[in-house]
């Protein structure tokens, strides 16, 4: 699965891509039944992945090279094997415990009106089914339901409750002790819910670009009972995975979500800027809130709240010069109207890796994971494109996210069989959503060795395979056959990294370019000297004379025209 000790091996590699800070995903104790994002203690490392003085280590490593570590919270749920759970489960409704999460009786409990056998109320999980689980008394007879909205294992906590408010400052404060220089916050629009849980007909999606054919969010299936069916490689009780996928855009929320976008979450926010503000240093908070429209999401970064959050609205243009430039034009502008900057990413651990993306038909869509019987991307068609589309995000004012494995290229693995699959929304969608396992392979380090260099012998003849089978493609683009190749798309990374920082790209200005013109599939502007130009269009478009271009994706010197569909240059003016 990796570890600490292996993350503090590869700091140097990173420094070399010239990256400013790493943010780790969850490495908390954890059952893993949501790839750590079910935490069962926020103050210990799993054992999978080593110990608290493993942790001190990598940290010490990354700040005496320069790299600043962020880490995951988890705030709007925890595991149902977290302490306060299991306490809540021991003890009665009503009780202190069972305060410090959703639990509720059925809608049908009230005297002479049924048993409480409905749900509190219709709301569906985001990972597919219904968000409530009903539970049994020490007698057998039934009891109160609990709200997750993500898996049965991921009860939601009650941010009405001011003990879990208390608790989440006292993780914060255990991990900033340690010297960490900020938190990227999961789910952070989800934590509050609309007083009264009333019923709300909606769809909704950890994702908010694209839904799958309605009726994918029934009948659900718990990942961790549906994984023995696949461990032997037989078919799934409830069927053969479903055929390809439908997608399409998303209509904006009506009504809003009783459960997301809540105005009770900024408060919280407000009580961890004055946590972090304790602290001497550059200390920071990064949302993941998939809200919309941009000036929703500025909310999140105003002075008194969190310093950054994540741009989705950029991520989910896709391959198209005006639904992208539209993109950066209302990001800047709302994150500006709050003096805050604007941040930009392309892929990362819950979507399909954007060179896939890119590669299909309509690289505007956002297939929720891709399997062998759906469209296969045109993977050199996505590439190009995906290394025009980076070198936008770095050359833009704001801060710059990448994806790991990003920097190689790396594609979308599209042919990941069923008895490998472990993200829970697969399971309980019964295989519509593909989940976002595809996207979540093991990086190649070595191209000649087994599981391309991720697992070590550890006193083995034979390394351990990878937490997920890597596709044969990927000893292509292994991270050794890339270094120091000029033209690969390492270095490609590594000299746009080196030049955004030459030029401070991301502390500069913006500006729509003379040559701007997406209708006709040209991105163009200017960021402090230098004048980005990207041809998204089918057909070449001239250079201005007298300019020196500095880098391009595709490799070209910069002659009289910039070549179509997937082309990006970087000129000094």
């Amino acid at each position: 699965m990796g570890d600490l000790a292996g993350i503090t091996a590869k700091l140097p590699y990173l420094q070399g891509l010239g990256i400013d800070a790493v943010w780790l995903s969850p490495f908390y104790k954890s059952p893993q039944a949501d790839a750590g994002y079910d935490v069962a203690d926020y103050r210990a490392v799993d054992p999978l992945f080593g110990t608290l003085d493993d942790f001190d280590s990598m940290l010490e490593k990354a700040h005496s090279l320069g790299i600043k570590v962020i880490v995951d919270l988890v705030p709007n749920h925890t595991s149902d094997e977290h302490a306060w759970f299991r306490e809540a489960l021991d003890a009665a409704p009503g009780s202190p415990e069972r305060e410090r999460y959703m639990f509720h009786p059925g809608k049908d409990s009230a005297p002479g009106s049924g048993d409480g056998a409905l749900p509190p109320n219709n709301w569906k999980s985001i990972f597919g089914g219904p968000a409530w689980t009903r539970l049994r008394n020490d007698d057998g007879t039934p009891g109160q339901w609990y709200l997750h909205l993500f898996d049965t294992k991921q009860p939601d906590l009650n941010w009405e409750n001011p003990e879990v408010h208390e608790e989440m400052r006292s993780v914060l404060r255990f991990w900033l002790d340690r010297g960490v220089d900020g938190f990227r916050v999961d789910v952070a629009h989800g934590l509050v819910k609309e007083a009264g849980l009333p019923d709300w007909e909606g769809a909704t999606a950890m994702v908010e670009g694209g839904v799958a054919t309605p009726g994918a969010h029934s009948e659900a299936v718990e990942p961790h009972t549906a994984h023995p069916h696949f461990a032997t490689g037989a078919e799934p009780a409830t069927g053969a995975v479903a055929t390809a996928v439908e997608h399409h855009v998303k209509p904006p929320l009506d009504p809003p979500s009783p459960f997301f976008d809540q105005e009770g979450v900024h408060e919280i926010y407000r009580e961890w800027h004055r946590v972090l503000a304790e602290y001497d240093g550059d200390r920071m908070l990064v949302a993941e809130a998939w809200v919309e429209p941009a000036e929703r999401l500025a909310r999140y970064v105003r002075k008194d709240e969190m310093h950054q959050a994540f741009n989705f609205d950029f991520l989910l243009a896709g391959w198209d010069a005006t639904r992208m430039a539209e993109a950066i034009e209302s990001s800047l502008d709302a994150a500006g109207s709050v003096e805050a900057p604007s941040t930009w990413v392309l892929s990362n651990h819950d979507t399909v890796r954007h060179p896939s993306r890119f590669g299909l038909a309509d690289p505007t869509t956002f297939p929720k994971g891709i399997a062998a019987e759906d469209e296969q991307p045109d993977a050199s068609l996505g590439l190009a494109r995906a290394r025009a589309a980076s070198m936008v995000s770095f050359a833009l004012p704001g801060s710059a996210y990448l994806y790991q494995g990003e920097e190689l290229g790396l594609p979308e693995h599209t042919s990941l069989p069923a008895e490998a699959r472990q993200d829970p929304a697969f399971f309980r969608t019964k295989g519509v959503e593909r989940g976002r396992d595809g996207c979540r392979v093991p990086l190649p380090w070595k191209s000649a060795e087994p599981g391309f260099g991720f697992s070590e012998t550890a006193g083995t003849e034979t390394p351990a395979a990878p937490w997920l089978p890597q596709p044969e493609a990927f000893g292509e683009v292994a991270a050794d056959l890339q270094t120091g190749v000029e033209g690969s798309t390492l270095e490609l990374y590594r000299s746009v990294l080196a030049f955004r920082r030459a030029h401070r790209l991301g502390s500069g200005t913006f500006q729509w370019a003379e040559e701007h013109d997406p209708a006709h599939g040209v991105l163009a502007f200017h960021n402090r000297d230098v004048l980005v130009l990207v041809n998204m269009g089918t057909a070449p478009i001239a250079i201005p004379a007298g300019l020196r271009v500095e880098l391009s994706s595709d490799g070209g010197s910069g002659g009289a025209s910039l070549p179509p569909n997937g082309a990006a240059y970087l000129v000094a003016q």
